[in-house]
């Protein structure tokens, strides 16, 4: 098990870093020891590669990496994450569901440069970053299930990632105590792209940490 990292320099303070919780374990089992070396790398380089703010230090596993790997559960397939820039919710998952193929949608070229070398480092075999945007993919590929995190209101990140799932897959999307109103908003978006069986569920409710809520859609 790498030792964690406690603390960060971030020149003018230095910022301590959330303590792994006892969840760690229960979610990510016999590869804990990955989720530590990127939770690691993730408080290491976070402020430089400005992948986390200085506020997010002290919440790291929990509003982080924890709060992504919730739905691994919910995931079969070949799955994208688009907009996946520091890794999250991709690569959490990917250590937490090995059975499963993520591919990391990044069109920054420092952010994949860096998760191209943090899927080494940890030795993901079931991880491909892809240095592209995600409108510039529905022609050349398609997925099982498609899910990203704090990238867009649904209004606008159901375009971009509807036309990535294949037909009856699903979309996966990590939204906070907002999702209600934001399926509101999205209702034209929602008929335009025909998604079925759209609603609200939070996961990770049994364990002792934030749950995690999700819009699940059908893309029909």
């Amino acid at each position: 098990m790498p030792d964690p990292v406690t603390s960060v320099d971030l020149g003018e303070e230095t910022v301590e870093v959330e303590p792994r919780p006892a969840v760690a374990e229960q979610i990510f089992g016999d590869r804990l020891p990955l989720a530590q070396a990127y939770a690691n790398a993730l408080a290491t380089d976070g402020e430089t590669l400005g992948l986390l703010g200085p506020l997010e230090y002290p919440r790291l596993w929990t509003r982080h990496v924890v709060n992504s790997a919730l739905i691994a559960p919910l995931l079969n397939g070949n799955v994208g994450d688009v907009g996946s820039g520091a890794g999250l919710p991709g690569i959490p998952l990917a250590i937490a569901r090995p059975d499963v193929q993520f591919t990391l949608i990044e069109p920054m070229e420092r952010r994949h440069t860096w998760l191209t070398e943090q899927v080494a480092a940890l030795g993901l075999e079931n991880v491909t970053p892809l240095r592209a945007r995600a409108e510039d993919l529905a022609d050349t590929h398609t997925f099982d299930q498609v899910t990203a995190r704090a990238v867009a209101a649904l209004s606008k990140l159901i375009p971009i990632t509807a036309p990535l799932v294949r037909y009856e897959g699903e979309l996966v999307l990590l939204k906070g105590r907002s999702a209600e109103a934001e399926i509101q908003k999205a209702a034209k978006v929602i008929r335009k792209f025909q998604l079925t069986d759209i609603r609200v569920e939070e996961v990770g409710l049994d364990l002792d940490t934030e749950s995690t809520r999700v819009v699940r859609a059908t893309v029909a």
